[in-house]
């Protein structure tokens, strides 16, 4: 008998925003995923149960950084497969990802880290800076459609 693995699929929405030629990342924290602690991407995560996926990227946008936001309009929807053994529980996990971007407008708020959440601190980072941070693929999805990064 061999052990399947869990498989899992995860909606996420996510803020991609803009300051002048700066665009807005927020850096994952120690232990909240499995493979992509310290490492910089765009505000944003799940979507709950029966949330509209704008509401979810609005809410997100504010919890890990304190900005409050307006969507302008769809930039992108990607999905991102990966298999990897949880270093939490040593689990077999085939992990399915659909990450929906959304154009956001800052229209408030304080930029501010977030504490006891999935994201230990939070940025504007400008262009020159975008190769020297340790980026997730979704972080450089979103600066190449800003066209950040070619």
């Amino acid at each position: 008998m061999t052990d399947e693995p869990r498989r899992v699929t995860r909606v996420a929405a996510y803020a991609l925003c803009t300051e002048g030629a700066s665009i807005l990342l927020s850096r994952i924290a120690q232990g909240a995923t499995a493979f992509s602690d310290g490492k910089w991407t765009l505000p944003g995560g799940g979507v709950e149960f029966g949330e509209d996926p704008r509401d979810a990227a609005l809410r997100e946008l504010h919890e890990a950084t304190g900005l409050v936001g307006t969507i302008d309009s769809l930039a992108d929807v990607d999905s991102w497969v990966a298999a990897f053994v949880d270093p939490r529980d040593g689990g077999a996990t085939d992990f399915h990802a659909i990450r929906i971007l959304y154009r956001v407008r800052v229209v408030g708020g304080t930029l501010r880290d977030e504490v006891g959440g999935s994201s230990d601190t939070c940025a504007w980072v400008r262009r020159e800076v975008l190769d020297a941070l340790p980026l997730v693929d979704l972080a450089r999805t979103g600066a190449r459609l800003l066209g950040l990064v070619g």
